[in-house]
């Protein structure tokens, strides 16, 4: 029998990851001077942004929201895209898995104090009372005995909860429990099929698709079958050409990640939150074969417009459960993520839990829900997000409490902040959670699961993790004023934690304005503006944005909050990413003439105007 080395050593942040908050509390960790190591099951280390190929992200579109290590990768993916990320109808941004993963990985190399081992698996861990002191894990044939004193979990289904005996809810929830409004009652759950055979929201595992040509070929619609069968309702709503391009990206890359009657994996899924791997292993065939079939469905469809890409390293399931891998180059051979697109999973039981009616607006006329406080009476926010909240389920959509507003000339859901209490273990002194595993319910689960906010989660776990080891510090003594100032202050991404609907990333006083807006609780409208200074912007203050261009023409309102640009080559939908031209269009009552900065998206279809030409 071979001898299996082992080695033990010092850690003073440790992160499990594998997830998008994993690599942001690492890289936020090792930022904030202290060491890190990194550990993921695969060969990847984005998550959701880059592994599992879910590259058009939903949330957090909107100026205000940009900010944290959120803002400051999209502003790199703007910068690294030459073809921009206006490529598709679902996001306001698109962009190729191997350019976010290369981002992360380039930010990763350049931090010093920041480890990370690809490829390991978890094998046991260690607790003495409320502290888990180590981890024993695999990596490149050899265990490792690894001493802590802060850990993190930033992974999509919330791993180390159950190696480490640390409380977690799982799946739904009654009505009664917390008199969450969309939450089905405990009669319901106790009748009701879909609540036994959902337990948690359905999956996802996505196919990359190539486009042939940038144009649909007008005999397309008309000429070839519509996917039959188990997915003949995906191109019912919006036809075959819309189906395509939802997830379109750069390079006529195509993400397939469709909802309505396509690959979502609504089967059981237990297996995936077992100990058993090959139990685990027949699942994740059955999932990859499911969205196979969706992916040459569409290729029939389309007459072979649309083929399978190669942007993936290829998987080999039979060689672990964690689909690990030993290529480390960018460039691949398969069209298949490189692990599922989880929607959720286990989920912390923390010294705070994020609710339903915590991300719904304040009342009637109010647009942001209302800030997180401690029991001192603290605003406790650490990250703000915006999604409109979203299941997914067989069948019709689940119903839902409205939390959208008309903006910029579409939809946006309303801002809410999350509690630095919801990131902390109630029971496990020195644990921490980055990603969407985090201390909330299943129902609030499905506006807070979104790349652009987990990412700024885990920036801020990470920066908690790092103060605590400076001060000895459990994380639940951490000042939280303190964890705030240092996001607010960091010099390359300052994060904002307060949903200031004035106040864009690039204002040239935001950090005294969400400084001032947390030391003061009630400073903070209803309508997202700080009562003793309300901002007045220029339309003429926008970002400037990659491949922008001025457009000459009038602007026609709708009446109901919609608006487009009428010029000589035609009329486009405008929509608008920043609050200076947003309050300029409210402005507007009858056409009005003029020229806008902006960028086009022929598959939104609308012009992403930043702001007016003076």
């Amino acid at each position: 029998m071979a001898t299996v080395s082992s080695s033990q050593q010092q850690w003073p942040v440790v992160v499990w990851g594998g997830g998008t908050g994993g690599v942001a509390a690492a890289l936020q960790s090792a930022r904030c001077g202290v060491a890190t190591l990194l550990l993921t099951p695969g060969a990847w280390l984005g998550g959701m942004v880059s592994a599992a190929g879910v590259c058009a992200p939903d949330g957090n579109e909107l100026s205000p929201w940009q900010t944290g290590l959120w803002g400051a990768f999209l502003r790199e993916l703007q910068r690294r895209e030459p073809e921009g990320v206006d490529q598709n109808w679902v996001s306001c941004f698109g962009y190729r898995p191997a350019t976010a993963e290369a981002i992360l990985r380039d930010w990763c190399a350049k931090e010093p104090l920041l480890q990370w081992w690809s490829g390991v698996e978890l094998l046991e861990a260690e607790r003495q009372g409320s502290r888990v002191t180590g981890l024993n894990v695999l990596f490149k044939g050899a265990q490792h005995r690894l001493d802590l004193e802060v850990l993190i979990d930033g992974s999509d289904l919330g791993d180390l909860y159950p190696l480490v005996d640390a409380p977690y809810r799982f799946g739904w929830e009654a009505r009664e429990t917390w008199q969450e409004p969309s939450a089905p009652t405990q009669a319901a759950l106790e009748s009701q099929r879909l609540f036994e055979s959902q337990v948690v929201q359905s999956p996802t595992w996505v196919v990359m698709g190539q486009l042939r040509s940038d144009t649909m070929p007008p005999s397309a619609e008309g000429d070839h079958p519509l996917p039959s069968g188990a997915f003949e309702g995906c191109t019912t709503r919006f036809g075959l050409e819309r189906t395509v391009n939802y997830g379109r990206l750069p390079g006529g890359l195509v993400m397939l990640n469709w909802p309505l009657h396509g690959n979502d994996w609504h089967g059981s899924v237990a297996a995936a939150f077992g100990s058993n791997p090959a139990q685990k292993l027949e699942l994740y065939g059955r999932m990859v074969d499911h969205s196979l079939q969706f992916a040459h469905q569409l290729q029939q469809a389309t007459g072979g417009w649309l083929e399978l890409a190669s942007c993936f390293p290829a998987i080999n399931p039979g060689e672990s459960m964690a689909f690990s891998q030993e290529a480390t180059s960018l460039q691949g051979e398969s069209p298949l993520a490189l692990m599922p697109y989880w929607r959720e999973g286990r989920r912390l039981v923390g010294q705070d839990i994020v609710l339903e009616q915590h991300l719904l607006p304040q009342g009637p006329g109010a647009t942001t829900a209302s800030l997180p406080c401690n029991s001192a009476g603290q605003i406790s926010a650490i990250a703000v997000g915006n999604y409109a909240n979203d299941h997914h389920y067989p069948g019709d959509d689940y119903a839902l409490a409205p939390k959208s507003t008309r903006w910029g000339g579409r939809w946006s859901g309303t801002p809410f902040s999350i509690p630095y209490g919801a990131l902390v273990s109630a029971e496990i002194d020195n644990l921490l959670a980055a990603d969407k595993c985090f201390s909330v319910s299943h129902m609030a689960n499905g506006a807070t699961r979104l790349q652009p906010l987990v990412l700024n989660i885990g920036q801020a776990s990470g920066a908690a993790a790092a103060l605590c080891v400076k001060q000895g510090l459990a994380p639940a003594a951490l000042p939280v004023r303190q964890l705030q100032q240092t996001l607010i202050d960091d010099l390359q991404a300052p994060a904002g934690m307060v949903p200031l609907w004035d106040t864009p990333w690039h204002h040239p006083h935001w950090r005294e304005r969400q400084a001032m807006a947390l030391d003061d609780p009630n400073g903070l409208s209803p309508a997202g503006t700080l009562v003793a200074c309300p901002s007045h912007l220029s339309p003429y203050a926008g970002a400037p944005q990659p491949g922008e261009r001025a457009y000459s023409g009038t602007v026609i309102p709708d009446g109901s909050g919609g608006y487009s640009l009428e010029m000589e080559s035609g009329r486009w939908p405008l929509i608008t990413l920043e609050p200076g031209l947003d309050q300029w269009l409210n402005t507007l009552d009858r056409p009005t003439q003029t020229t806008l900065i902006a960028n086009a998206n022929p598959w939104g279809p609308w012009l992403r105007a930043s702001r007016r030409a003076r």
